[in-house]
């Protein structure tokens, strides 16, 4: 389940200068709103009311400042979710639906490659496939039973039996061609 995060006031820093510290202000996002293109999901903008929670509220400096950063979580939040060697059987083995399984590693650089084409197969199949990820330094057991010996290596399960493995940092394409073949 994910957490929609509906507004984040972070206030200044009286010790570094404003424009190192928190260089967007309310009125140069009005003007160009293309002042966070590396963070997909959020967007900074005015606030037309400024909400607070606790001691924040009585705060009138803050609440004049006017900016806000916003968080479109939903549209944007990673769908995949981690599986252990103690989940394993009751979220792949056990699903009533097919089931892609990426297995990773934190140090894998193509690892991280795959991981927005998994996440927007994890969209695009919503419903019909679920997707999950095994650090396979974290569990290395249902590593070792599928015989991994080279990540990413990605597998789709379908009524507890593996079906189709696709190894190394794959196009979407040919990702998207196994799943088609099992839905």
């Amino acid at each position: 389940m994910a957490t929609v995060l509906d507004s984040l006031i972070i206030p200044r820093s009286t010790s570094l200068p404003s424009a190192t510290f928190f260089p967007i202000t309310a009125s140069s996002v009005s003007r160009n709103s293309a002042n966070l293109p590396q963070f997909r999901g959020l967007k900074a903008g005015p606030s037309s009311k400024a909400r607070f929670s606790g001691s924040l509220n009585q705060n009138p400096t803050l609440a004049r400042r006017g900016g806000r950063i916003v968080c479109d979580a939903q549209d944007t939040a990673v769908e995949v979710t981690a599986v252990t060697d103690k989940t394993w059987e009751s979220l792949v083995l056990q699903s009533e639906s097919p089931v892609l399984v990426e297995f990773w590693a934190p140090w894998c650089g193509p690892c991280r490659m795959i991981h927005p084409v998994i996440d927007e197969l994890a969209k695009q199949y919503a419903g019909k496939l679920k997707c999950y990820k095994v650090n396979t330094d974290e569990s290395p057991l249902v590593a070792t039973k599928y015989g991994i010996r080279s990540i990413p290596t990605v597998i789709i399960f379908k009524d507890g039996e593996k079906k189709d493995a696709v190894i190394g940092a794959v196009p979407k394409s040919t990702l998207t061609t196994s799943i088609e073949k099992f839905l």
